[in-house]
């Protein structure tokens, strides 16, 4: 029989977080049972659950940043054992028979991966995320979390942490390269982590000046404000990859403008709106415009073996569920430093 388990549940677009349960399926062959921890709170959760992006599945339970603990396994499971710190993402199925899928690259299905919350699995099943105490999930789509991230830190790696690592390594950047990281949010703060500790000379690139001891703390050598107009000019021809993880709009040819010769911009955040550009930036100097969407379930392994290697974790604000309302709207207003997780054994009351 199923299995129920405490949760928040938005009823509707826009609606506060309510206290609730919902049913957990039987532990499948290859199934393990997760007693969740944390739940990283994403931005992308909060476009869900009041509709940004859409039309959306209700009622829904947001949450693809998973930490906790394997409390059951199928018979069949060999990659899992009980007692496994383990983490879950943004998706929890995919085809696996695509040309994406056997190049392990999920994310990509042809058919259309199974998103961990807000979608359906290929039964047509309503899926639920993390603000949970628990979720059953196959175990190819499971992460082993390395001893060396605490669970709260390591939660927040399984969407900002993969998402800002794919782009920095599948364009290169390491020693001897220059990378400008857009922002200095969840995403933001991983991508300067991940950038330093590949070797890449980094800097940050935020509206104000007001994080840049944090942004010189975590990693980069240089921090300046796009307020400014001299910005720009001050840095022409410099970097080798901008990552923007910002939402807003951009002048796109700003930023270009700042690429060396076959340099990249790579867009890892969603900006609500078209954007535009001059294709004379471009062809200017063989620049590159591309976007990257986290990453696949042996990438995200990787990087969390990178992270754990390198003493990397999210900086997080544990909250309780009685606090997720009041966090949606901190993280609206850029008012966290820098993910907040919750606590779900709060959930229950």
């Amino acid at each position: 029989m199923p299995t129920s388990v405490p949760a928040l549940v938005a009823a509707s677009a826009g609606a506060r977080f309510e206290r609730t349960t919902i049913d957990r399926r039987d532990v499948g062959e290859h199934d393990v049972r997760i007693d969740i921890a944390f739940a990283g709170i994403c931005h992308s959760d909060i476009h869900q659950a009041r509709e940004e992006w859409g039309a959306a599945i209700f009622p829904m339970v947001p949450g693809h940043e998973i930490a906790g603990t394997v409390v059951e396994v199928g018979a069949g499971v060999t990659r899992h054992r009980v007692g496994d710190r383990v983490g879950i993402g943004c998706f929890v199925d995919s085809c696996r028979t695509c040309e994406n899928c056997e190049a392990g690259e999920e994310q990509f299905c042809l058919k259309g991966n199974v998103a961990t919350y807000n979608g359906r699995d290929y039964s047509g099943d309503e899926t639920y995320g993390g603000y949970s105490t628990g979720i059953v999930a196959d175990e190819n789509y499971v992460l082993s979390i390395p001893d060396g991230i605490p669970l709260d830190a390591a939660a927040p790696l399984l969407c900002a942490g993969i998402t800002t690592y794919s782009p920095l390594k599948h364009w290169g950047a390491g020693p001897g390269t220059k990378v400008a990281v857009v922002g200095m949010g969840g995403l933001g703060h991983m991508g300067v982590k991940i950038a330093a500790a590949l070797g890449a000379e980094v800097t940050v690139l935020s509206q104000t000046l007001s994080k840049r001891d944090d942004g010189l703390r975590l990693g980069a050598t240089d921090y300046f404000a796009t307020s400014d107009p001299d910005t720009f000019p001050a840095n022409a021809r410099r970097f080798d990859l901008i990552l923007s993880t910002v939402s807003a709009d951009l002048d796109i040819d700003a930023y270009l403008s700042m690429l060396t010769r076959n340099g990249s911009m790579v867009f890892v955040g969603l900006p609500e709106n078209r954007q535009s550009l001059s294709v004379f930036s471009l062809v200017g100097g063989r620049r590159s415009l591309a976007g990257s969407n986290i990453g696949g379930i042996r990438e995200t392994q990787e990087m969390l073996d990178f992270c754990a290697a390198h003493g990397l974790g999210a900086d997080v604000e544990v909250v309780t569920a009685d606090g997720v309302n009041e966090a949606y709207e901190r993280v609206v207003a850029s008012d966290v430093r820098y993910r907040f997780v919750i606590d779900t054994s709060t959930i229950a009351g």
